[in-house]
């Protein structure tokens, strides 16, 4: 799997600070999606052992403390990227079991077919649909068309 960005400090993309990780391919193709360099599986670089480790490292880090990870893209949901962010999210909740994880998908929750329900147990917070340009709304808090649905697992 490649990613595109990530940030280590992130206030933008879920409550309170966070790690954000923005993953490369996306196969919805939704009109107006304001970061279509992240359709292509093949965008960015490849997310290794060296940046997971990373990433666990900024959400253990004491200094600035962060609430937790989001992934968003591309399409975490989508099964090229889940192979490797099933395992991750495991791990997340394994060594930082106080951090809360954010996933923003354009699948719809009772879409989701077997594997990509697996990783539904470790998430806190899932945003999916496709982002519709002609239900834009900018007063909406976490998703950019009213389509889209918030789901809190856990609180």
């Amino acid at each position: 799997m490649n990613y595109l960005q990530y940030y280590p400090v992130d206030i933008v993309n879920g409550e309170g600070t966070r790690c954000t990780l923005f993953v490369s391919g996306c196969t919805h193709a939704c009109r107006g999606c304001y970061n279509q360099k992240s359709w292509s599986f093949s965008a960015g670089v490849l997310f290794d052992e060296m940046m997971e480790q990373q990433i666990i490292k900024d959400l253990k880090d004491t200094r600035i403390k962060r609430q937790g990870l989001t992934l968003t893209g591309g399409d975490p949901l989508h099964p090229r990227n889940l192979v490797v962010l099933l395992p991750f999210v495991k791990r997340v909740k394994q060594e930082c079991p106080d951090k809360d994880i954010w996933v923003w998908t354009g699948y719809q929750l009772g879409e989701l077919d077997n594997f990509q329900q697996q990783i539904l147990p470790y998430i806190d917070v899932l945003v999916d649909g496709k982002f519709e340009q002609e239900k834009v709304d900018p007063n909406l808090v976490w998703r950019g068309s009213a389509n889209q649905v918030i789901y809190r697992f856990k609180v």
